[in-house]
């Protein structure tokens, strides 16, 4: 069964553990085929998603928002940064901006994104699968494996590989 907007926090949920000694394998090893392995599984998956049709991440996390991030946004919504600070951001736990509420605040109910050609940097990057370095966000993609059917499968690939 392949892994959907409805049932990838299931999946994960029941090979959690086996994905979790994966990764600590990956960690120690740090394979050098694992960026190649990881963009092409990124690529080949990626297009057979409809992010449209999911929106599982905007409706349930809130990414890092950098300094940049909020200048351009607040610009471009005619605020400044200060106020729009204010309105949408806290400083989360590692000491990072992110939106105060999930789903995200800009959301439509169409998943669309009213924000969309100036949304922050770590949204234009999601789901982080075809980023260099790879093993750096290992961490990350544990957690986004459970949202995403996208990072879900690339990761069943990734064991799959057996690298």
């Amino acid at each position: 069964m392949g892994a959907d907007k409805d049932n990838v926090f299931e999946l994960s949920r029941q090979n959690h553990e086996e994905t979790q000694v994966f990764f600590a394998k990956l960690k120690r090893k740090k394979p050098k085929q694992l960026d190649d392995i990881a963009h092409r599984l990124h690529n080949k998956i990626s297009g057979q998603f409809d992010c449209l049709s999911c929106g599982n991440c905007c409706k349930s996390i809130s990414p890092m928002i950098t300094d940049k991030d909020i200048e351009k946004i607040a610009g471009k919504m005619k605020m400044k940064a200060v106020d729009f600070i204010a309105r949408y951001l806290h400083i989360d736990e590692d000491k990072c901006y992110v939106f105060n509420d999930t789903p995200c605040p800009f959301l439509m109910s169409d998943n669309y994104c009213v924000i969309y050609d100036y949304r922050p940097k770590a949204c234009r990057e999601y789901p982080h699968t075809d980023r260099k370095r790879f093993y750096q966000v290992l961490d990350l993609t544990m957690l986004n494996r459970e949202l995403c059917p996208i990072v879900y499968e690339v990761v069943e690939g990734l064991k799959k590989e057996g690298i």
